[in-house]
This record gives structure tokens, C-alpha cells and sequence, in this order.
């Protein structure tokens, strides 16, 4: 590494380490990376895997590409020895704006432990110019600027692939840039994403407004555009039909290059539709098939072999339900198919309830690929079971055998080797480093657990992780933190049904003790990380809260020693890197229900952290592992909620008028939080728990705080708290992602 840093110095700078700027070293490392990626054999088989996602959360990859060719320590010491580190390196690369949170996160993890694995298998996807947004606080109110990512020395490289596709009135040619991924010691497969070259940054305006109806400049500008609007939504589909289209004729061609016919489409290639967002690849395929020369009952046959679909949610607005005339205007050449599949379903089956087109000329999107594909999977126990028992029943009944579940899973390697270097030599030490190749053997652990010397040291290295952020926090916002304080951290997607809005309940609550001198034995940093979507009103009034209460905190000498209250800003994979290790406490407190899976419940877990959550989505499977001595768990059970949701039993004015919960809830409308907030915001998210709470916030809040508080009170016997944390440590190897992507592919994909 030390020898081909050298040349890259003298290439490029007519330098040498001795003498070279940090920037140079960067741009070095970065190229010598680039160039062992370039190196590597990419994986082949007679069967291929094409995994369609809207999102690829792949943060940052300079250390993780370094890990799993296997150069990260040597880098790490080659930098060191003039002075620099990989820290300081890192800092100056762009984090790739592709994702918005567990979708995207879950799509990067899965390519990382397809490659890991040895399989073929590329993710697919498109070229976001501004990504989601970069999240900036003005006036305690969340605010969303564009989030250029894009760099001459970065990983995206242009390919010289070009596709015609159709958009509407209009023929576009699309271009295909690529990011290599490496498996863990060996091989790599490819992220493709395609762009239009006609797409022009400079038609952002204020914040990340543009003209949404200026189809080829603004394309790709954006993740998800504000569909608040017409031209909002009818973009989403011109996005969603742009990259099936790509997608579909890059398998065509590179299914013909690997000298297979068409005819033999599902024997040759397989097709992972990673949400309904990707659903058009179905009629696209069959579309291009009979192109091809296939009748369309052969067509159908093959696609309906080839693809199969993850479902991710049962919230019913994620399940998209497109208005036929948007896929009239945007992608006409699909709909004679679309309403010939649904034509053949409605002479199958009489039930409305499963047919594609509804009675207001909508499509669901789910129902195409249900019907259509050979899989179907949920992504935890629980929320298969829901879509069983509930949700997709109708459909269960029909097609039993597509039915599975697949557990998700997380880059183990990332979220402990990159992440929690302290951590990992702690655990190296103590079992050696098979846990690299096989994360069950963190099992091994166990045998530590009553050992005092090891947990210990258990608290030191969590000690350690407290304070890095610490460092970060202040750093990047200019926030100082106690490391001695508990780190309560709850960080993902803002939305009512994570039920951040419990949260600060508790801080509230919490506030008024404090106010009241019943003060906590010990401080208590309360951490949130979160983006709102641009146009969740409710969402980014909870934002508002948190950020007023935080002020409110601050400026109160009689509290801030006791409580603080951080929202950590522009929440992405780089801040999760340095929060995840330092927190003490994973706020996992979704409704029972409606949270798929999560997987920051198993990156908290991993870096051990102890969980405080309801009995939703993975969090059933970390009790199971760890056992409920391991785990603090409140709440109504997903029964239990569904049926309050089936009778319409529950009215959240009901609990707002118990005597313990009104101070709390009325607390909101405080005049000291009105007088340095926006009345409007505070006011409107008052009376939408008051009157509507859709998501239950109140249902559990007394068991939640009484949980809590038991909680606070464990954490003080320091070794039991260690012997949790290593046993939820020693048990998160279940939920790596390798594990995942295996069972997908022994049940569905037989690469």
C-alpha cells in the first residue's frame, strides 16, 4: 500500500507521503482503492441476480471497500506512520445521497453480503444528483437543501452503456454509471445507476423546489420529489417506468452477451423487486419479451419465473396505487399489458379485493407483483405473519406457496469492524477473528459473560464510543455533551408510527420532575436523528417539538445538568457510524404492527446497546434470542392493535383526559415553548394527538415511562448492565445480512 501510494503521489502531485498534503493523500487513497476494485474478478454463474431498488443507502466507502479487500489495517498504518489517519480521510468524501433510511440502508447491506458471499448478483437503480436532501435546522424548524454528492474522484464511474427509452410523448437516452462492489476477501459484483444527461441541477430554486413537469431536466434530481401535488406524483412514475425500463433492457442484453436466449429468461436471471417501486419491470419485461419474438402466454410464463417482490410495510400508503392515466402519460407503452394482466386475473378470480385495476381506474402496484412473480416475502416473523393473517389473506389464500419469510439482516463487517474498531479488538481478543467470516461465532462471547474483568472492560470500550461522539457532536454542530449521562438514542425516519412523538413525552415528563426536584440518579442525554419527507406536515411538526424542547432545556439552569435533549442534524449513515457505538439505550418504540422489521434494532444490538421496545417487527426475534431478561419491553401487542384498528377502539381523548397524561400532552401548548417555537406547528401537533393519534401514541405512554424509568434504574448496576450488553453483543449474529441473503437465495434466487 505504502509503495503504491508513493507512485499515485508522484503520478498525480509530484509529491511523496513525506510532503503531501492531506487532500493529495485523499485523492491518492482513493485512486490506489479504485484501482484494486478495478482488479478484482467479478462473480459469474449461470444464473444472475438483478436486486431493483429505488434507494442504495451505501453511505460512505473509502473504509468499507479498504476493509473487504482486505487493506484496511495496512492503510490505516501506513497513514499513520506520516501522520495522517483514515478518520481524516473519510471526512473529506461525499457520502453517496441515494437512500432515505431502512429501504435503502437494508438494498447496500444486502449488495455488500451478496458479494461477500461469492454470488452474481448487481443492484439496480437510478443516479439521484441531489439524493433525498440535506437537512439543515432554521428556527428549530427542519428545512431541506439540495445534497450535491457527486465528485470527479469519487466512485461513480461512467460506462458508456445507453439505453432508448420512452417517456411519455418523448424518446430519451439514458446512460449507465456504476460503483463496484467488493465481496468480503475476494470478487465483486456492481451497483448500476442510471441518469439522463439532459438533467440540469441549476433548475433548483429555492430550498429544493424545481419544475416538476420539466421531465428531462429534473429526473434524477431528486429522491422521492414532493408528490403533494400532481406533478410530484406523476414524476415518482416517470422515475419508477425509467428505471424498470433500463433495468429490463440491460438484462436483456447482457442475458444475450452471456449467449442465452430470451426463451430461457427465468433459467438465467432472477429479478428482486425491492418494494413496490420497481413493480413496472413486470410489464416491461413482458413487453420487451414479445419485442423478442415471444406470444405474450410465453412471455408471461418466463417473467412470472423471474421476478419475485419484498414487501416492507403494511402501511397502506407505501403500497403504491397509481391512477391509470399517470402510467397513460408517463409510460404508455406498458398499459395495453397492464390492463391485459389484469383482464386474465379478473376471469381467475371474482374478488375486487385481488384484482389490478380498481373501480377508480387505479393500479396497485402489489397486486402485479403477487400475481405475477414467484415469491413473496415479508421481512421479520411477525410482519410475515401480518401479511398472512391480515394484510395480503386474500392473497395468501390464493398462492400459499409463494408465501416466506427472510429476516433481515445488516453488513456486520461495516457496523463492527469500520464503526467500533475498539469494540472489535475487544471481541478479536477474547474469541479471535473467525466472527469476520461467520458472525454466529459471536455466540462465543457468551462464555465471558461472568467474567468482571471482561465486562469491565466491555464498559470502557462503551465508554470510548460515548465520547468519539462526543468529539463528532460538538464538532459538526458545536453541541457539548456529558459522557457520564445515559445515551438514550432513538435515530431513523421521522414518522408518526416510529413514534418519536412518545419520545419526547418522556422528555417532558421528565422536564417536569426535574422542575419539580425529583432529579434522576443519573443525566440523561436524550439523542434523536431524523428526516421528515419535505411534505409530512405532522412529522416535521414533531421535529419542531424536539428542537423546542431542546432550547427550552438549554436555557433552563435548574434542568440541563440533569436532562439534554440533541437532534443530531442531517441524520445519515456517517452520524449513525458514530452514535450507534455510543448508545447505552435503542429506543425501538414503533406501534405494535407497523414497523416491518427495523434494522437499526440490530445495529444497536451488535454494538451493545440494550433495547427498549414494543413487540414489533425484529425486535420479537432479538427477545427471542436474548431472552426477556435481556430486553425492556412495554406495550400493546400487534393483536391487540390490530383489533383496537379493526373496532375502532381507540380514542385518543379517552387516555388524554387521564390525569397522569394531560400535563404531559398540554405541555406542548406550554407558553415558553409557544413563545420560542412557531404557534401554528406546536398548536397543530397538540390536536392531532389530542383528537386523531393514528398511531396510538398514548396507548402506551404510562407503560412506557414506567418501563423507562425501570430502565434508568438497571443501567446503575454497572456489571449487569455489561452482562446485558454482552449478551445482546454474543446474539446479534443472527441478524447479519449474509444469513438473510443465503436463505434468499437457497428459497428464491438458486444462483
Amino acid at each position: 500500500m505504502e509503495l503504491k501510494l508513493e507512485r499515485k503521489l508522484k503520478e498525480l502531485f509530484d509529491t511523496d507521503l513525506k510532503h503531501a498534503c492531506r487532500e493529495q493523500v485523499y485523492t491518492a487513497l482513493m485512486a490506489v482503492t479504485g484501482e484494486e476494485l478495478k482488479d478484482r474478478e467479478t462473480f459469474a454463474g449461470r444464473r444472475k441476480l438483478y436486486y431493483v431498488s429505488a434507494e442504495f443507502l451505501i453511505g460512505k466507502l473509502l473504509s468499507n471497500n479498504l476493509i473487504n479487500l482486505g487493506l484496511f489495517e495496512e492503510a490505516k498504518e501506513v497513514l499513520g506512520r506520516y501522520g495522517f489517519s483514515l478518520e481524516e480521510m473519510e471526512e473529506q468524501e461525499c457520502e453517496p445521497s441515494l437512500g432515505n433510511g431502512g429501504l435503502g440502508r437494508l438494498a447496500a447491506c444486502f449488495l455488500d453480503s451478496i458479494a461477500a458471499l461469492g454470488l452474481p448478483g448487481d443492484g439496480v437503480g437510478l443516479n439521484y444528483h441531489e439524493g433525498l436532501f440535506r437537512q439543515r435546522f432554521v428556527r428549530g424548524s427542519q428545512r431541506e437543501e439540495k445534497d450535491p454528492w457527486i465528485t470527479p474522484d469519487g466512485w461513480l464511474r461512467p460506462t458508456g452503456v445507453h439505453f432508448p427509452v420512452r417517456l411519455g410523448e418523448h424518446m430519451v437516452t439514458s446512460t449507465m454509471y456504476d460503483i463496484d462492489v467488493p465481496g468480503w476477501k475476494g470478487g465483486k459484483n456492481t451497483l448500476h445507476l442510471f441518469d439522463l444527461d439532459t438533467v440540469d441541477e441549476s433548475i433548483i430554486t429555492d430550498g429544493i423546489s424545481f419544475d416538476k413537469t420539466d421531465i428531462q431536466r429534473c429526473l434524477t434530481l431528486f429522491l422521492y420529489p414532493d408528490d403533494s401535488d400532481e406533478a410530484g406524483r406523476l414524476l415518482r412514475v416517470y422515475q419508477q417506468y425509467f428505471m424498470v425500463s433500463n433495468t429490463a433492457q440491460l438484462i436483456l442484453k447482457e442475458l444475450e452477451e452471456r449467449g442465452f436466449d430470451p426463451h430461457q429468461l427465468h433459467e438465467h436471471v432472477v429479478v428482486q423487486i425491492n418494494d413496490t417501486h420497481p413493480t413496472m419491470i413486470i410489464p416491461e419485461l413482458i413487453r420487451l419479451l414479445m419485442e423478442r419474438g415471444l406470444t405474450m402466454d410465453e412471455a408471461i410464463r418466463e417473467v412470472e419465473q423471474t421476478c419475485a417482490y419484498t414487501n416492507h410495510t403494511i402501511l397502506a400508503e407505501a403500497l403504491e396505487k397509481w391512477p391509470m392515466r399517470y402510467l397513460e402519460q408517463a409510460a404508455p407503452l406498458i398499459v395495453p399489458i397492464i390492463r391485459e394482466l389484469d383482464e386474465r386475473i379478473r376471469t381467475r378470480y371474482a374478488d375486487p379485493r385481488v384484482q389490478i385495476i380498481d373501480g377508480d381506474e387505479r393500479v396497485h402496484m402489489a397486486h402485479i407483483d403477487i400475481h405475477f412473480g414467484c415469491s413473496v416475502n415479508g421481512v421479520a416473523a411477525l410482519h410475515t405473519d401480518i401479511l398472512k393473517k391480515s394484510e395480503l389473506r386474500h392473497f395468501y389464500e390464493l398462492y400459499p406457496k409463494k408465501f416466506n419469510n427472510k429476516t433481515n439482516g445488516i453488513t456486520f463487517r461495516r457496523w463492527l469492524l469500520h464503526c467500533n474498531e475498539p469494540l472489535k479488538q475487544l471481541v478479536e481478543e477474547l474469541i479471535g477473528p473467525d466472527f469476520k467470516d461467520d458472525s454466529s461465532r459471536l455466540q462465543d462471547l457468551l462464555a465471558w459473560r461472568d467474567d468482571p474483568q471482561v465486562l469491565r472492560r466491555l464498559l470502557e470500550v462503551k465508554q470510548e464510543a460515548k465520547e468519539a461522539f462526543r468529539k463528532d457532536l460538538l464538532q459538526h454542530q458545536g453541541i457539548q455533551i456529558c459522557t457520564d449521562s445515559v445515551f438514550d438514542v432513538q435515530v431513523k425516519r421521522l414518522h408518526e408510527y416510529k413514534r418519536q412523538q412518545l419520545n419526547v413525552l418522556y422528555a417532558i415528563r421528565k422536564y417536569l420532575d426535574i422542575k419539580a426536584g425529583i432529579l434522576p440518579k443519573r443525566p440523561i442525554t436524550m439523542i434523536f436523528g431524523a428526516k421528515a419527507a419535505p411534505a409530512y406536515t405532522i412529522a416535521k411538526d414533531i421535529i419542531h417539538l424536539i428542537l423546542c424542547m431542546a432550547k427550552l432545556i438549554n436555557s433552563d439552569p435548574d434542568v440541563w445538568p440533569w436532562l439534554r435533549i440533541v437532534m443530531i442534524e442531517n441524520y445519515n449513515v456517517t452520524r449513525a457510524a458514530k452514535v450507534i457505538p455510543a448508545a447505552d439505550i435503542s429506543e425501538q418504540i414503533s406501534l405494535a404492527s407497523k414497523e416491518a422489521s427495523g434494522t437499526g434494532n440490530m445495529k444497536f444490538m451488535l454494538n451493545g446497546a440494550v433495547t427498549l421496545g414494543t413487540l414489533d417487527g425484529a425486535n420479537v426475534e432479538i427477545c427471542q434470542l436474548v431472552g426477556e431478561e435481556n430486553i425492556f419491553l412495554f406495550g400493546k401487542s400487534s393483536d391487540q392493535v390490530m383489533k383496537l384498528y379493526e373496532t375502532a377502539g381507540y380514542r385518543s381523548r379517552d387516555y388524554y383526559e387521564d390525569p397522569e397524561i394531560m400535563p404531559l400532552v398540554d405541555f406542548i401548548c406550554n407558553k415558553r415553548l409557544l413563545a420560542m417555537g412557531d404557534q401554528k406547528s406546536l398548536i397543530r401537533l397538540y390536536q392531532e394527538i389530542v383528537t386523531k393519534d393514528w398511531f396510538m401514541t398514548l396507548l402506551d405512554l404510562k407503560e412506557y415511562i414506567a418501563v423507562k424509568d425501570r430502565m434508568l434504574e438497571a443501567y446503575e448496576d454497572r456489571e449487569s448492565w455489561a452482562k446485558m450488553m454482552l449478551t445482546n453483543i454474543a446474539m446479534s449474529g443472527f441478524f447479519s445480512s449474509d444469513r438473510t441473503i443465503a436463505e434468499y437465495n437457497r428459497d428464491i434466487w438458486h444462483l
